[in-house]
């Protein structure tokens, strides 16, 4: 799979965050987009992901990581999560790498270049407690401790009008700022393994250790929008409750400085990705997390491309 990088259009230049824009996200942790996908680009989506859940797929997974978030029909109307989308389909990759995504990303990371660095399809169903469709509080960088970079972020894609109704992501306003408190290096586990309680208790207690207030923020996206968040943004979501499934792709996105690193845990053992188990090797040996095949470069500055 190759990617060209085209200039932006008039029309798309001017969908870009302002400079204005720019200052908000790096003071509150979150910004909501302005319509960066038309609304046959968001069917279009729409429709290649239902052929996904039919089981369409241009490629799989040559092994299976130890952590991935993989649903299939026999898990039951559980909240669905499936990782490697944009590898593994392309209809719904042709809509994900679209450039004007990473020029916002570029933007507000202040970036010369993004690329993918993972792409989850969720479907949170209209099930009144269901346990699985409350998200607890979280930040991603967690997660992502084998990572080097601390400005990557998250676009929030849902495939209709999203609301609390539904469930929406919610920001914890100006949570990226946070100095964390001597958390354990259990944060390295997944929200799905951890106690929701605990990270409650966690969020709680980093904010005193602040001095901040927890001001919790929904974003309500309209159709063909999409949110973007800091990668030490702590966030969640709640119950569906619209009476209809919630739809959306959560595509982490990463600067082009983002590498692989030795992240030691209290075990003695380093933290690892499940792209560590995919993707190609660098010249010294570590996981190359811009292999073109699952980190595919998305966006990249004209003055990057020879003008």
């Amino acid at each position: 799979m190759t990617t060209t990088h085209p200039t932006l259009t008039a029309e798309e230049e001017a969908l870009l965050p302002s400079d204005e824009d720019v200052r908000h996200y790096a003071e509150h942790g979150w910004y909501l987009s302005k319509k960066l996908l038309t609304d046959d680009e968001v069917d279009a989506l729409t429709a290649a992901t239902d052929r996904y859940y039919d089981g369409e797929r241009d490629r799989t997974l040559p092994v299976r990581p130890p952590k991935l978030a993989y649903w299939d029909p026999s898990k039951g109307p559980v909240q669905r999560h499936n990782d490697y989308v944009h590898h593994e389909h392309d209809g719904i990759a042709a809509i994900l790498r679209k450039p004007l995504i990473g020029a916002v990303a570029a933007r507000l990371a202040r970036a010369d270049e993004i690329r993918i660095f993972q792409s989850t399809l969720i479907y949170k169903p209209p099930i009144s407690g269901e346990p699985s469709n409350i998200v607890p509080w979280h930040f991603d960088k967690h997660y992502w401790s084998s990572s080097s970079s601390e400005r990557m972020l998250t676009a929030f894609i849902p495939f209709h009008d999203c609301g609390e109704e539904m469930g929406t992501i919610t920001m914890v306003d100006g949570s990226h700022r946070w100095s964390e408190t001597g958390a354990d290096d259990t944060v390295v586990r997944h929200f799905a393994e951890r106690d929701r309680d605990q990270l409650e208790e966690m969020l709680a207690e980093n904010a005193a250790h602040n001095g901040a207030q927890i001001r919790k923020i929904p974003m309500v996206i309209p159709k063909g929008h999409m949110s973007f968040h800091h990668c030490r943004t702590y966030h969640g979501s709640g119950a569906n409750v619209s009476g209809r499934p919630r739809r959306a792709i959560s595509l982490h996105l990463q600067d082009g400085d983002n590498a692989y690193r030795e992240f030691p845990l209290s075990d003695g053992s380093l933290a690892a990705y499940n792209h560590d188990v995919l993707v190609r090797r660098t010249h010294d040996g570590r996981p190359d997390y811009a292999d073109p095949d699952y980190c595919p470069v998305i966006w990249r500055d004209r003055a990057q491309q020879g003008g």
